[in-house]
């Protein structure tokens, strides 16, 4: 038997626009719970010397045009588990279309105008939070909404502040209790307050500098961008991760990983790439 945590890359920030959704978030470690609230799912039961897929996601890019959407992250996989990459935030000239869904939705732009943070995807299970909104209204700053995080939706953006990032889930299948899939914070106008990312999301800024950038391997969101005497772009979603827990009698040989030894158990994490593994 195998458990696992398993997490897709983190959607990218908007440009003046929403923070990145992180990536769809699986974990069938312990009784930990999974991304969106959902239970604990069932380790796979798996055979030696067979070739299972890993596939680390990609961070998606954070959008550097007012008309595009920041990129939703790529999807990670182990075996039959797949986790959907995070939406990407909305930016501001794309009136009311939304932040992207994803694994968790990404962030809804800064603007005057009504803008929803996008969906959580429910298939092939629930594995994170939608985005916020943002502040839709004509006064001041309009604030740009959170992207969503596995353990919470993104905060919705205010007059002063862009949204904060959905909270993230923390995990101790490594051994220690590490905070991972965070939604990116929101981006504003008018130099006012980004909104923060969560467990490794990338803030939102107020002015036209790039937002901030994910924490690698944490499949948290990018942050939004801000405006002050042009437009910022969107900071970058961070890559996913794979990490595998198993009895110790069995070595793993192929796509390359880091193994760590815990009592009778291994511990194997891959940070990149896609191919084959075998437990022998």
């Amino acid at each position: 038997n195998v458990e696992y945590l398993v997490i897709a890359g983190g959607g990218g920030g908007g440009n003046l626009g929403g923070g990145g959704g992180a990536g769809g978030y699986r974990n069938s470690y312990a009784s930990e719970t999974t991304g969106g609230g959902g239970s604990t799912e069932t380790p796979l039961s798996l055979s030696v010397s067979t070739n299972y897929i890993v596939t680390v996601g990609a961070g998606g890019a954070g959008s550097t045009s007012s008309s595009s959407k920041g990129v939703n992250g790529s999807d990670s996989v182990f075996s039959s588990i797949t986790s959907t990459g995070g939406g990407g935030g909305n930016s501001h000239s794309l009136t009311s279309s939304g932040g992207s869904t994803g694994g968790s939705g990404g962030g809804g732009h800064s603007s005057g105008t009504s803008d929803n943070g996008g969906a959580a995807v429910t298939s092939p299970v629930v594995q994170g939070y939608a985005g916020g909104s943002n502040s839709g209204n004509n006064v001041c700053c309009y604030g740009a909404g959170g992207g969503g995080g596995a353990g919470a939706v993104g905060s919705n953006g205010s007059n002063s502040s862009g949204g904060n990032g959905g909270a993230g889930l923390a995990s101790l299948i490594t051994g220690s209790s590490v905070p991972r899939a965070g939604g990116g914070g929101g981006g504003i106008q008018d130099d006012a307050t980004g909104g923060t990312g969560a467990a490794g999301g990338g803030n939102g800024t107020g002015n036209n500098n790039t937002a901030a950038d994910a924490t690698v391997n944490t499949g948290s969101g990018g942050g939004g961008g801000g405006y002050l005497t042009g437009f910022g772009s969107g900071g970058a979603g961070a890559s996913g991760v794979v990490i595998l827990r198993y009895p110790n009698s069995y070595t793993i040989s192929g796509l390359a990983g880091t193994t760590t030894t815990v009592g009778s158990e291994k511990i194997t994490t891959f940070t990149s790439g896609t191919g084959n593994i075998q437990f022998n």
